[in-house]
């Protein structure tokens, strides 16, 4: 169930809010008793593992890491 609190009264007390919601909590912030704006904590992604991707295959242009044409200029 979402929190809900007057956008006046939560803007006063912001940082305080803030610190106290965790991945997952709703807060709605109402004005003249209509909701005007929803803040959500995002879940949190699991950490990356390294190697994940080795079994994949990609492409890669045979020039890639040739000087480009185009900045040869700033290459001097």
């Amino acid at each position: 169930m979402p929190r809900v609190l007057p956008l006046k009264a939560a803007l006063e007390r912001l940082p305080e809010i803030m610190a106290g919601m965790t991945p997952g909590d709703q807060l709605q912030l109402t004005r003249d008793g209509e909701v005007v704006a929803i803040m959500t904590v995002p879940e949190r992604n699991p950490p990356r593992v390294a190697g994940t991707a080795k079994d994949r295959s990609f492409w890669m242009a045979p020039d890639f890491d040739a000087p480009l044409e185009d900045f040869a200029e700033y290459m001097e």
